[in-house]
């Protein structure tokens, strides 16, 4: 008994289609073979066997084609040839450059056959052979015995017959060369839509006649299907009044590459812009280089922060010392009695020196790491106290207006980040005005998932320098009143906090925007596990004025009974309670909050397996532990 396997399955049915298609291809009529791209026989039909008499070695697959001709040339099948070698070398070339073709031809025996020749799209060719001796000898029947008919009329009857048959043939190569062009159409634009950058093309009226339908994965808000639509009609008009002056120098035979920002996403788009040869438009390739230009700058920054650290490190203690002999020296002179003109100098130096001291600081903090630390933040109440810092420093009749559209909730957000950062902008608005005007700061909600904070002046703008570099260390338009420093550390903090930075001019002044994360903070059901009374209320107070409830437990016992209360969504828990660990409160369903006075080597610390929170803590450094917890982070605050 024979067992297959699944391979040896596989092989019997490949045989058995074989075999069927071998004998299908034996009962058409007409002689057909099949011939692969190194003119090797891949296929051939029993009627070709019989029509040119050949023995059974010249058709098995793999027989050349040459071997087969000269089989042909030496019986004769073309007639008498002085250099048969030659003949044959003659019909293997053509076949080589093989092209579609019909042609009809008399045998040695006097029969005739039509011969129809295609390229296949693999390679190779295929050729069927049509015997029309029959039709052959009706025509001359027919001119034998119509003498009434004129030799004219013969003539183009028998010129109508062929050209039928040859357009016949041509048919059919045409429709093969059109299903060839079907495919490669459909796989080419297949390819150029998996290409993740929107490429087109635009008539010399600024419309779409071309799009690979990636034009939403560039410019977010668009459509996809924009053939047929304008530029202003696929971009909206803000990105439109960027994109038509380099279309129209494209269109008029100028290539253009160039970048802009989407004013809807903040995203940052390279366009490239190539005339059409034709002059019929340009070709657009559109690709989002967001990710890279935030490493360049990052890269630019980093470098700069490195510098400053590398400053502060080598210089910052020498200087300290410095500045501290002068304040002290400058300080005893100011006690004296001393001329007026000496009295204003010893001032002069004491403010310089307080400046080269506050200077050192900020690069200090500038190159130093610090991380965010986000809690529930009341929006409003804290724009109205930033304005409240800020109005005191205003040139006199400056006014500083504040608008806040979000609704009553708090936000997790970094108050400390994000009051530096305004009071910085708000400042510089200040400077950059040389006198009284009008600031607005405004926050409001962009979509569902960002809070942009704006400020914005009516004082002279940036200058095309400053919008390009302003967010540079260093960087000063202040000449010797800035040290170049602030709006470097508004774009370092915001970054951190995982939002953008962006600077323009609008027509009333200049205006700077900071796109933040949108998380509203979520009142939580907080279980607070602490066995000292005083801690415990303390704790607890800090809790609901975070806006949390809070169910409290006074031992590991008692947490452990209730820690399975519906509503539940947090334990905050004393690492060492008096019945045990409150490492035995972790790993649940519930996110978890250790508190500890333990140091962080401890090894009863080092097992924890949630954020730990160190004692003491004021509530701001609760708030970014509960936050942290939340979000599934675990690092220690």
């Amino acid at each position: 008994m024979l067992t297959l396997t699944p391979e040896g399955d596989r092989m019997e049915t490949t045989a058995q289609l074989n075999d069927l298609t071998r004998s299908a291809l034996n009962l058409i009529g007409q002689a057909l073979t099949i011939f692969d791209a190194d003119l090797r026989l891949a296929v051939a039909n029993r009627p070709f066997q019989d029509m040119f008499d050949l023995p059974e070695s010249l058709i098995q697959p793999g027989t050349t084609f040459e071997d087969t001709i000269r089989f042909m040339v030496e019986r004769g099948e073309y007639g008498p040839q002085a250099d048969p070698d030659a003949a044959v070398a003659m019909r293997v070339e053509q076949a080589r450059a093989f092209q579609a073709h019909y042609l009809e031809r008399q045998r040695p025996d006097g029969r005739w056959i039509a011969v129809e020749g295609a390229p296949l799209a693999q390679g190779g060719w295929i050729a069927v052979y049509t015997d029309i001796t029959a039709t052959k000898r009706q025509e001359a029947l027919l001119r034998a015995r119509s003498e009434e008919l004129s030799e004219q009329l013969l003539t183009h009857a028998e010129q109508l017959a062929a050209a039928n048959r040859e357009l016949a043939a041509t048919n059919a190569a045409l429709q093969e060369a059109q299903a060839i062009l079907t495919r490669t159409e459909a796989h080419t634009r297949q390819v150029i839509e998996m290409i993740p950058a929107h490429i087109a093309h635009m008539d010399d009226q600024l419309r779409y006649t071309f799009s690979n339908r990636r034009l939403p994965s560039v410019f977010p808000g668009t459509n996809a299907e924009i053939v047929g639509l304008t530029l202003q009609e696929a971009h909206g008009p803000d990105a439109a009044r960027t994109l038509v002056p380099p279309m129209e120098n494209a269109l008029a035979g100028d290539p253009q590459v160039f970048e802009m920002t989407h004013p809807g996403s903040g995203r940052r788009i390279r366009i490239a812009l190539t005339p059409d040869r034709a002059g019929h438009g340009v070709y657009i390739l559109s690709t989002d280089v967001t990710a890279e230009v935030q490493a360049r700058e990052a890269l630019s920054h980093a470098s700069k922060r490195q510098l400053a650290a590398r400053l502060t490190s080598g210089l910052a203690h020498d200087f300290g010392n410095l500045l501290t002999i002068i304040l002290g020296l400058q300080g005893r002179l100011a006690g004296a009695d001393l001329p007026p003109g000496s009295a204003a100098d010893v001032q002069g130096t004491l403010a310089a020196a307080r400046r080269g001291a506050a200077l050192l600081e900020r690069l200090a903090r500038i190159s130093g790491p610090r991380q965010p630390s986000p809690q529930p933040v009341d929006l409003p109440a804290l724009l109205t106290e930033t304005a409240a810092l800020a109005r005191p420093s205003l040139h006199d009749g400056t006014e500083l207006a504040v608008s806040c559209t979000l609704p009553d909730q708090r936000l997790i957000l970094d108050p400390g980040f994000l009051q530096d950062s305004l009071l910085n902008l708000i400042l510089n608005a200040n400077a950059a005005m040389a006198g009284p005007g009008r600031i607005a700061l405004t926050a409001r909600a962009e979509g569902s998932d960002w809070l942009l904070l704006t400020v914005t002046d009516t004082g002279p703008g940036f200058s095309p320098e400053a919008l390009q570099r302003g967010t540079e260390p260093f960087f000063s338009t202040k000449q010797a009143q800035g040290s170049g420093l602030g709006l470097s550390m508004v774009y370092d903090q915001t970054k951190l906090a995982g939002g953008t930075l962006r600077l323009r001019n609008t027509d009333s002044g200049a205006c700077i925007s900071i796109r933040l994360p949108l998380r509203r903070a979520t009142p939580q059901m907080v279980l607070l596990a602490e066995d000292d009374n005083t801690i415990r209320t303390s704790v607890r107070d800090m809790l609901t004025s975070l806006g949390h409830a809070v169910i409290e437990a006074a031992s590991l016992a008692e947490a452990r009974a209730i820690a399975d209360l519906p509503g539940l969504t947090l334990i905050l828990s004393d690492l060492q309670l008096g019945d045990g660990s409150g490492l035995d409160l972790t790993g649940g369903p519930l996110p978890c909050v250790l508190m500890t006075s333990l140091p962080p080597s401890d090894p009863a610390r080092l097992a924890a397996n949630c954020p730990v929170l160190t004692k003491p803590f004021d509530a701001a450094r609760l708030a970014a532990a509960l936050a942290k917890a939340i979000s599934g982070t675990m690092p220690d605050v």
